[in-house]
């Protein structure tokens, strides 16, 4: 006898061999106990989710010689054919050949007739999406009310495709993927009643690879079992695969953790070596970096049968949570855009020196030196991030940046203090032009407070400023500051500020708005005075319009 691969041996049989269906299963279930049916189902979901197998099922329900139910016997001649194919009462039209309206028009003419042998006609349209337009329409009045005796099951991968007057006349299901413990424990079901060895860490992988399809799933075992020699092992799935010892991304982990980037990049060429996907490193790669994360969020949540869940739990405590996620997330750019690096080696080396640059701290980068932007030449701030205690050597040359370190707030102390190591002669002199010094300054956010602003009075250390009364809003502590700030930046002495509310309102803003309204004026005034424009509201009554006159600047 013929060897009959796996996913047609093993295609469930009942609605109790289904796997990973059971919120259709419990609706189809009681529906056909209660006799409650429809004449018209739509199964969507993606490949290998059991469409087809469910249908072929609800067809044996639907005529089994012991009557409607939700448990077919398998045994009666109604349930071997519909398993065989050869049930003349059922029929499988696949949309995407037979997709015409003159297809579409041949079924819909033989459904009227009485069936043959069962006790329903049942007509499966498998990836319906792909009937054109006006088969749609040729089907859609059988579809609302056809036959007591026709049953309709439409199959899709893609239901936004299926017009709504055709979805609102079906019964629609939703067939999820499956989830990766549910195809393993699947797996190794298999296995065990067709005696093959295995190891359940293989089991894994192909459920992985198998992105939620259980016939995919099966499909990889009969593979799995040629390539071991009648056995299942993990290393020889890991080779046909093409998959990425786990071994090796917990290794750059470790790596990445200790900041060596020439051990980074060996890592790298051996893995070229082997002739792995990087492509699917990076995808393991960001699998065990959610994994690490949700073990530090939530330990109870990864189970402890993972065969390297020692591992997981020390790079745990190497890496920080906001480590894993900026990793992570480089991962899943690097996936995305390795098609765009000028070779695969590239782009996975290149994410990880990108891992590795994003390293804080001394240690990062691949010589170990320290960044440059670490430190500062500045005395004055190696006094302000220093300790209290090792203050003591440097009190003599920088009193007074250490005591407003507890006056002020961090931001103004830096400046403060830059401000205080300018030599006395490199002092700005102000000559009382508010509005022209607000141009000189480096405000940003803070500018709008600066511009509605009137100057009181000043000395060499304060500044009375009025605000009125229509911009009080702008007073707030952050623009205060940063205003405070950048007058000290600017004169090179210590400032402090007084607002109040009020004023005469003689604003820098108010000056710009009043030198843009005489500008506009006079502007209007030159076009109704020309010659040109005079003539041509006399002779062809031509209107002026204001608001389409700019100034030259």
């Amino acid at each position: 006898m013929s060897y009959q691969v796996l996913a047609r041996k093993w295609r469930p049989k009942s609605f109790e061999t289904l796997v990973g269906q059971d919120h259709v299963v419990r609706a189809l279930g009681n529906a056909l106990d209660q006799q409650r049916l429809h004449h018209a189902y739509l199964f969507t979901g993606t490949r290998g989710v059991g469409k087809t197998t469910l249908s072929r099922i609800l067809a044996k329900s639907l005529n089994c010689e012991t009557g409607v139910t939700s448990r077919p016997c398998g045994q009666c001649s109604a349930c071997v054919a519909i398993d065989k194919g050869s049930f003349i009462d059922y029929v499988e039209m696949d949309a995407a050949s037979n997709r015409g309206v003159d297809d579409m028009t041949a079924l819909l003419e033989k459904a009227v007739y009485a069936p043959t042998q069962g006790r329903y006609k049942v007509y499966m349209l498998d990836e319906v999406h792909q009937l054109t337009g006006h088969a749609f329409n040729a089907m859609l009045k059988t579809l609302e009310e056809p036959p007591a005796h026709v049953k309709f099951i439409l199959a899709t991968t893609d239901p936004q495709k299926v017009p709504v007057t055709v979805l609102s006349r079906c019964l629609q299901f939703n067939l999820r993927q499956m989830s990766g413990a549910d195809i393993s424990e699947h797996l190794q079901h298999i296995l065990g009643e067709e005696q093959i060895a295995y190891e359940p860490v293989a089991l894994q992988l192909i459920a992985r690879a198998a992105n939620g399809s259980m016939r995919d799933a099966l499909s990889l075992l009969d593979q799995a079992i040629a390539y071991g020699g009648n056995a299942v092992n993990e290393q020889e799935v890991r080779t046909m695969l093409g998959a990425i010892d786990q071994s090796y991304l917990f290794d750059l982990l470790d790596t990445l953790a200790a900041g060596d980037g020439t051990s980074l990049m060996a890592f790298a060429q051996q893995m070229e070596q082997r002739s792995l996907s990087f492509e699917a490193a990076l995808a393991d790669l960001a699998t065990l970096l959610y994994q690490i994360a949700v073990y530090q969020s939530a330990p109870g949540s990864v189970s402890q049968d993972l065969p390297e869940y020692a591992r997981l739990v020390a790079l745990a405590g190497k890496l920080s949570p906001e480590q894993i996620q900026l990793f992570y997330q480089i991962a899943l750019l690097g996936r995305r855009d390795i098609g765009l690096a000028p070779d695969e080696f590239a782009g996975f080396s290149m994410c990880l020196l990108r891992m590795l640059a994003f390293l804080p701290g001394e240690g990062s980068g691949s010589t170990g030196k320290p960044a440059a932007a670490a430190s500062s030449n500045t005395p004055a701030r190696e006094a302000i991030i220093a300790p209290a205690q090792a203050a003591p050597a440097s009190q003599t040359s920088t009193p007074k940046a250490i005591t407003q370190v507890a006056e002020a707030t961090p931001t103004e102390t830096i400046a403060e203090t830059k401000a205080e190591t300018r030599s006395e002669n490199a002092k700005t002199v102000f000559n009382g032009n508010w509005r022209q010094l607000v141009d000189q300054l480096k405000l940003g956010l803070a500018r709008a407070l600066a511009q509605n602003c009137e100057l009181l009075r000043h000395d060499e250390h304060n500044f009375h400023l009025s605000v009125p009364a229509a911009h009080k809003h702008l007073l707030e502590q952050s623009y205060q500051e940063k205003l405070r700030t950048a007058l000290i930046q600017h004169f090179g002495t210590n400032i402090k500020l007084y607002f109040e509310v009020g004023g005469t309102g003689n604003t820098p803003a108010a000056q710009i708005s009043q030198e843009k309204a005489e500008l506009q004026s006079a502007a209007e005034s030159a076009i109704r005075e020309d010659d040109f424009v005079q003539a041509l509201v006399r002779d062809f009554g031509a209107q002026i319009i204001p608001s389409s006159i700019k100034p030259i600047q």
